[in-house]
């Protein structure tokens, strides 16, 4: 499925440069609003969704720096600053009053839309952590593993039978997808170290799980191994939704 376009807001004094930024946005996917200093940029916040916020240190009127302030003390919108001075002590001014990343003037646009898709990446990868952390459920690929009931459901809806270190193991993996984790971490994240279990049972549990949930378990995508490292599990993971929940537990 395409990912909707992030809606960006332009806040830049200088009409060429402000213009010269929203066009290569626009001609790279994304929606943009623009401003010329801190009142435009308010009335823009309160009449559009905005999901990463530009914003130049030298603005007239009130400056980025201070706008930066305000915005982060009741928005965890994301903010990139701009200045045309390179100084540390700027730098990290404006990441001390809450801005996600900082580019000097002169730039290049496509080092500005790269860092804009690294802080909605990590922010879309935070916001997914913190519904995973909570979750009692989840989802990837189609599969639902339900902490609750303790049990792991087909994309079709079946059962699939699971020892318990087979199910603590795939709960490990669903709550840090996306990472490396090596078979000494899992003894420990599975509680499996305590049982008296070693790095190996580690490698015996995997085989196990990917006969159950990997289209062919000889050539892994969802636990993927990692040389020298351990094991990755690589679905997007997301927290189950209160209607299936409901729905699976009246099966």
């Amino acid at each position: 499925m395409a990912q909707p376009q992030p809606n960006i807001l332009v806040v830049e004094d200088d009409r060429e440069t402000r213009s010269l930024i929203a066009k290569y946005l626009r001609n790279n996917a994304c929606n943009v609003t623009t401003a010329g200093d801190g009142r435009e940029m308010v009335r823009a916040m309160a009449d559009h969704r905005v999901d990463l916020l530009i914003l130049d240190v030298m603005l007239p009127g009130e400056d980025g720096l201070s706008l930066c302030r305000k915005v982060r003390a009741t928005s965890q919108t994301p903010i990139i600053m701009l200045t045309a001075r390179g100084e540390d002590v700027d730098r990290i001014l404006g990441l001390e009053m809450g801005a996600d990343d900082y580019l000097p003037k002169p730039f290049n646009p496509r080092e500005l839309l790269a860092r804009i898709n690294a802080v909605l990446r990590r922010q879309a990868a935070a916001r997914n952590a913190s519904a995973i952390e909570g979750a009692t459920a989840l989802t990837f690929q189609g599969w639902r593993i339900d902490f609750r009931l303790r049990e792991l459901r087909n994309p079709e809806g079946a059962k699939v039978a699971m020892t318990s270190a087979e199910f603590d193991l795939l709960r490990t993996f669903c709550e840090r997808p996306g990472r490396v984790l090596s078979r000494d971490s899992l003894l420990d994240l599975t509680g499996a170290r305590n049982a008296g279990s070693f790095e190996r049972s580690i490698d015996v549990l995997v085989s196990r799980i990917r006969r159950k949930i990997e289209p062919d378990p000889q050539e892994a995508t969802m636990i993927k191994t990692v040389r020298a490292g351990g094991y990755m599990f690589t679905p997007r993971v997301e927290a189950a939704t209160v209607e299936a929940v409901t729905a699976a537990a009246g099966n």
